[in-house]
């Protein structure tokens, strides 16, 4: 039976952006992508800037904030609902963390929610998609590789364990996520670390996965396009998005086999 099928391109970049790195995180909003947290030198946040992809013009800039700034972290994720970008957990100075944060794009305002319960764990490198108005937590790495999935829905104030059943990826972490419709797609990531930790390259993955939010199905997505796509990969910068009027998903930089950090931008659409 052949696999679902897909297409990557890459973007050209404008002006002054936030740089080679890895670690850090995208959010789409409309037609721009906001860049926050990350690494260059291992282990070592680079700023708590929140930086604007223009997907039109192609260029880059700081957006202004306001309100208590979430603080400098590494592996950190986000996710968009409407106009409202979600911030979660991540490795800053203290330790892995499991905070969550908003961003108004509007009134350009960060805010802080209560973190979760016991079950979801602090953890760095999850992925984090929006999928009909809820935020999900998939995977991530709190000393070892993780493959749980936990669900929060920011009207009600809850979290959720949700099980999972099909052809699940295997633990994994820093990969790259998206909700689509009621599907989380997620691309490459970490899937056995680094005996050198953050100053070495792991195992990555190049392979794409989605979830079914409805059934809790997992099943492996193809590229129609082959030799088109990005290869291993993690710790990248990922949002959902359009890209000539078609939703995806949004790559930007990471880490590769080679322990090169990478400044393309790639976009996948699925085809469903």
């Amino acid at each position: 039976m052949a696999l679902p099928q897909g297409k990557w391109v890459k973007l050209e970049q404008n002006g002054a952006g936030p740089g080679a790195r890895s670690s850090h995180a995208v959010a789409v909003v409309g037609q721009k992508a906001y860049a926050f947290g990350g690494e260059f030198s291992p282990r070592v946040p680079v700023d708590n800037h929140l930086y604007v992809f223009d997907l039109t013009t192609r260029t880059w800039k700081v957006a202004d904030a306001r309100g208590d700034i979430p603080p400098p972290r590494v592996g950190v994720m986000m996710a968009s609902i409407a106009e409202i970008i979600y911030v979660f957990g991540g490795c800053g100075d203290a330790g892995r963390l499991n905070d969550l944060w908003a961003y108004d794009v509007v009134d350009r305002k960060w805010i802080g929610f209560p973190p979760p319960g016991e079950k979801c764990k602090p953890r760095g490198g999850p992925g984090l998609a929006s999928v009909q108005g809820k935020i999900w937590v998939v995977y991530g790495f709190s000393g070892e590789e993780l493959d749980d999935v936990h669900c929060f829905d920011p009207r009600a104030g809850r979290w959720s364990c949700v099980e999972t059943t099909g052809e699940k990826p295997t633990p994994r972490s820093m990969f790259s996520s998206v909700g689509i419709g009621k599907h989380i797609f997620i691309h490459g990531g970490e899937i056995d670390p680094s005996d050198l930790g953050h100053l070495g390259a792991g195992k990555f993955s190049k392979e794409v996965y989605a979830l079914d939010t409805e059934t809790k199905e997992w099943k492996r997505w193809d590229n129609d396009e082959p030799g088109s796509a990005p290869g291993e990969r993690g710790w990248c910068a990922f949002s959902g998005g359009q890209c000539n009027k078609r939703p995806g998903l949004l790559v930007y930089g990471g880490n590769s086999p080679s322990n090169d950090r990478l400044d393309d931008i790639y976009f996948f659409t699925p085809s469903i």
